[in-house]
């Protein structure tokens, strides 16, 4: 049996097996906390920093990776983790393609979805946007870079689920871009069109 921790998480207590995440403690509370590149089991790497929590250290912690503690207390919802939480979105949506209104996944969509809860209604960021074609050429799967926010799912369900890695991530900072390999088309690569991809973008990138 494993060992359970308690902790407080916004002044709820909760127990919880040793190991587990502030991220799943907090969902046993029913106490909801933003994510965005988190997927369980498939993708859970606090790349994209909207689950951050405070749990008393000098840095806020993104809790869908930080291991819950006897005797820890978590704040989830305080002025500066909100602060933070729409600092990160905006630093996001400032490298996006926001053409919301003509895209296949408006008031469908993650992201879109994430800026109303945060109430992001500004962004006070320039950042770079990259022009990207789109890679229409697979029977099954439209891949547009230009709207990709780099969460790393598709990446993770397509090498860990599906065992194809038929993308990947290439090039660093703002040249960051989710691809094929050698910057392949979707149908020179060993995609099966599983379309598992799809399934798990919050975005319409693909």
């Amino acid at each position: 049996m494993s060992k359970m921790v308690t902790l407080t998480i916004d002044g709820i207590e909760v127990k919880v097996p040793e190991g587990s995440t502030i991220l799943e403690a907090a969902k046993q509370a029913n106490i909801k906390i933003p994510t965005l590149c988190y997927l369980k089991g498939i993708n859970e790497i606090g790349a994209c920093r909207i689950c951050v929590v405070d749990v008393g250290v000098k840095n806020l912690q993104a809790a869908c990776v930080y291991p819950v503690a006897e005797g820890m207390k978590v704040i989830t919802n305080s002025p500066k983790v909100r602060e933070a939480r729409r600092v990160t979105l905006e630093l996001i949506l400032s490298n996006h393609d926001r053409k919301c209104l003509t895209c296949v996944r408006n008031e469908n969509c993650e992201l879109q979805g994430l800026a109303k809860d945060l109430q992001v209604d500004d962004i006070r960021f320039e950042g770079k946007t990259n022009e990207y074609s789109v890679d229409d050429f697979s029977d099954s799967v439209v891949r547009d870079p230009n709207k990709c926010i780099l969460c790393r799912r598709c990446v993770s369900v397509c090498k860990n689920t599906q065992t194809v890695s038929a993308i990947e991530t290439n090039e660093r900072g703002f040249d960051t871009i989710v691809a094929s390999p050698f910057d392949m088309s979707l149908k020179d690569t060993p995609c099966v069109n599983c379309g598992q991809c799809i399934n798990v973008c919050p975005v319409g990138a693909l």
